[in-house]
Parts: structure tokens; sequence; C-alpha cells
């Protein structure tokens, strides 16, 4: 049975209440898009696996409210995030100037989501804002539609590389576990032994 993930991490949606984290999170998930949705109490997430340069990564996504009375139970998570999105809605000002309020620790890798770029007659936001203020803090952008689709993939792939990258020795070393367990099956089937599964050891970051 082929292995199902090298590497498990997790990403982590904050920003304002109503920038449609939510929506961004079905979106890359099950590649759905609902116009409406309940504000999310506390927190929740979603699990894909998707592959970044020959690594099999089991992204572990969590959706955390933007109100103001959930904030403490969302800063439990940023310390057990390996990547953050930063999502304001680019039809909000407001939004955007709290951006910086949910700004997060350092050591984490951060992307920018200017989201609801569908919404264009009712942008509040410039993109050359967005694009000054990520500069700023050396943060990626990206403007996004869940409800077109618009640079999903895109920039979610874009910080599970970042993250990968930040893990390089980790992640060298599970490229040296599936050489070896590449050249042991190898070594068996030319030894004529039984075959068996072999017990693929995966790397958790969280």
């Amino acid at each position: 049975m082929a292995k199902q993930y090298d590497v498990l991490f997790r990403l982590l949606l904050i920003g304002d209440s109503g920038v449609g984290k939510t929506c961004l999170l079905c979106r890359f998930t099950d590649n759905e898009f609902h116009s409406s949705h309940i504000s999310t109490i506390g927190v929740d997430f979603k699990m894909k696996t998707i592959e970044v340069d020959g690594i099999k990564v089991r992204i572990q996504i969590w959706d955390t409210a933007g109100q103001e009375r959930y904030q403490t139970i969302t800063k439990q998570y940023y310390r057990r995030a390996q990547g953050i999105f930063l999502v304001y809605d680019i039809s909000s000002e407001r939004s955007y100037q709290h951006i910086m309020k949910w700004y997060a620790p350092e050591g984490v890798q951060k992307i920018l989501i200017g989201n609801k770029a569908d919404e264009e007659q009712k942008r509040q936001v410039g993109r050359e804002q967005g694009q000054q203020l990520a500069k700023e803090y050396g943060m990626d952008f990206y403007e996004t539609s869940a409800c077109t689709n618009l640079n999903i993939k895109e920039s979610f792939t874009r910080l599970t590389e970042l993250v990968l990258q930040a893990h390089r020795k980790e992640l060298d070393g599970v490229r040296t576990r599936a050489s070896k367990e590449l050249a042991l099956a190898e070594l068996e089937e030319d030894e004529s032994r039984p075959e068996g599964p072999v017990n693929s050891s995966k790397t958790c970051w969280c």
C-alpha cells in the first residue's frame, strides 16, 4: 500500500470576520463555493494532501473565527502553525487596516491575501496597497476569489512551498528515508524475499 503522505504540517487562516476565510478553505479543499456561510465559531479545520517538488504534503488547515471574543482562542493556534494566511477583504478598508492586529509571530511563513477580488465594483483597497504592505513585512501577496477560484490553488501551494523551504533539513531527511526504502525494496525483490509493506515513517511538524 502506497504511503499517503511524507510530511504533515498546519496552516492557519486569520483575519476579520466576514473576509471569506471559510470560503477560501472550502474552495481549496472541496472545490466548493457557497455565497453565504455562518460565521466560524472558535476554530475549525480541513485536510488536504498535495504534492510539491515530489513530496506528498498533508496539510491541516485551520479556519479561525474573526470576532473579537474569539481572538484569545485563535492566538493559541499561532505557535502550532508553520504557515499563516493573513486575509482581508478588498471591499473592506476596515479589514485591511486590521491586518496588523492579526500579525503573526516571527519564524512562521506568511502570505497576505486580498480576498473577494471578484467584487471589483465594491473595491476599497487597491492592489498596490496590498503589494506595499506585503513588501514591508517580507510576505508574498495574492488577490484571490473563492467565487471564481482565482489564485486559490496558487496561494495555498506557494505557502506550502515556503514552509517546505523553511524546513529543508527535515525535508532532506524525508528524501533520504525514501531513497533507503526504495533501495531496500529493490534488494528484497532481487533476493526473491517475500514482499511486505514497507513502514514509511512520516514527519509531523505540528
